[in-house]
Formats: structure tokens, C-alpha cells, sequence
């Protein structure tokens, strides 16, 4: 199950998710969709309003839109650990 994480570098609520995943040692992708326009337009993909609403976490298909820290930790059990 792959974990992405998009945000931007800069957002201390991105730096927090980084955290929170490299804290479980879980392998994820870091999409800077600052940085990358690429990155930015698959953001916009997930969301009927077409904005940059970062940080969003996907697992798999599940989208979370700055999730609390027991709705993550809630999905990681859910779709990852389930699925290993």
C-alpha cells in the first residue's frame, strides 16, 4: 500500500506528517507540490474544488485532508497493516 504525502517543504503542518510517518518508520512519498507542478496537478486531481489543499495524506485510495493524529494512526492500521 502506497503512502503520499503532499505538501510543501515551507508548511510546518507537512513537517508535522513527516514526522509523525518517519516516527512509525513507514515508507511514504513526499510530493512538494510547491516545487513541482506535476506533483501540484495530482493534488488538484483529488479535489472537486481543484485547489491545493495540503497536507493531504493518501494510503492506497483513502485521501486525508490534514488529518488529527488518531484518524492517521486509525487509516495506517486499517489499509497498511492489514495489507502486509
Amino acid at each position: 500500500m502506497t503512502i503520499k504525502l503532499y505538501g510543501a517543504e515551507r508548511c510546518h503542518k507537512t513537517q508535522y506528517y513527516k514526522k509523525f510517518l518517519d516516527d512509525l518508520n513507514l515508507k511514504y512519498k513526499f510530493l512538494d507540490v510547491e516545487l513541482n507542478e506535476e506533483d501540484a496537478a495530482s493534488l488538484r486531481n483529488l479535489y472537486e474544488n481543484r485547489k491545493l489543499n495540503f497536507p493531504t495524506i493518501t494510503i492506497g485510495e483513502k485521501r486525508l485532508r490534514n488529518p488529527s493524529d488518531k484518524d492517521l494512526k486509525k487509516w495506517i492500521e486499517k489499509l497498511v497493516c492489514n495489507s502486509i
